[in-house]
Parts: structure tokens; C-alpha cells; sequence
């Protein structure tokens, strides 16, 4: 499994723990989170330092997606909301929900990402996550959202002037 899908996982994980469990800050949501990460998958053989290395990048991009679609959440449902024809977000499932927003924030904020790689992600979180009928849903509304999005869909685009550099 690679760094950044590993990260979509623990953000999936964090964002769907939030909706039922609200912490005082994102940083002490964040700190139980790994708490609890840390005592699943403790293993008596010792950590290798590249492994120490990878992990740490995938907390570190895994925090950057949940606390990004915390704070553009608006946004974000918003957007979901538009193209999500006859559904209300509350009735999504929390799973579905999350890894849409999830998808959106990447193909809003890192340009670095293409959009159908944000999108193939989401899909894979909701079939890994929830069920085949949910990535189909998950699959028709991020398309049509990244088709409204002003970007090469298989490629990374330069970040524009504007945004924030990350």
C-alpha cells in the first residue's frame, strides 16, 4: 500500500470518527487518533527508520487532508450538495460523505494530484470501506464535480498564483 492511499485511509478514518466523536481541537482529535493507531498496530519488531520515515509522511499528508476539508467543509458540501441530484448530504453515508470530501479538497487545493487519481482513491475507499453500489455513487457525483473544476483531469496543473502554497 502506498504513503498517500495509507494517509486517505487514517483521513477517511479521522473525518468518519469526528462526525460521532467531537473534540475539543483538531489536534487533540488528531492526537487520540494516533494513540489509538499506535496501540491496533503495535508489533514487538522494531521499526524500521524508512518505514519510521513513511509513516510519518503519511500522517503528516493524512492530517493536511482531514484538517483541509474540515476547514473548507462549505465549500466543499456545497459543491457535493449541487450534484448530488434529489439527495440531501445528512442521509449520505458517513463513509461515502467523508471520501467525497475528501476527493473534492484534493481537486480543489492540490493541484499537485489529478483529479482522477483524487477521484480513483475516493472510489476505492468506498468499495474498501462500504460497498460497490456506494463507489458508483461515490464515482457519478466526483465526476461530475471535477468536470465543473477548471483542470487537466489526468494531469497535475501548476498551483495557480493565488493559492496556498502546500
Amino acid at each position: 500500500m502506498g504513503i498517500r492511499h495509507e494517509a486517505r485511509e487514517w483521513a477517511l478514518q479521522f473525518l468518519f470518527q469526528s462526525e460521532f466523536n467531537r473534540e475539543d481541537t483538531v489536534e487533540e482529535g488528531f492526537r487520540l487518533f494516533w494513540q489509538h493507531q499506535d496501540e491496533e498496530n503495535s508489533s514487538p519488531a522494531p521499526v524500521i527508520s524508512s518505514e519510521e520515515r513513511s509513516r510519518k509522511k503519511a500522517r503528516l499528508f493524512a492530517e493536511e487532508l482531514a484538517k483541509g476539508v474540515i476547514e473548507h467543509h462549505r465549500d466543499i458540501d456545497a459543491r457535493i450538495i449541487h450534484h448530488a441530484e434529489n439527495w440531501d448530504i445528512g442521509r449520505m453515508g458517513t463513509v461515502e460523505r467523508n471520501a467525497m470530501r475528501l476527493a473534492v479538497f484534493e481537486m480543489l487545493h492540490r493541484h499537485d494530484i489529478p483529479p482522477v487519481v483524487s477521484i480513483n482513491e475516493a472510489v476505492e475507499l468506498a468499495k474498501a470501506y462500504s460497498s460497490t453500489e456506494s463507489a458508483k455513487f461515490v464515482n457519478g457525483i466526483l465526476d461530475r464535480i471535477r468536470k465543473e473544476i477548471d483542470r487537466p483531469a489526468r494531469d497535475p496543473s501548476p498551483a495557480p498564483p493565488h493559492a496556498e502554497s502546500k
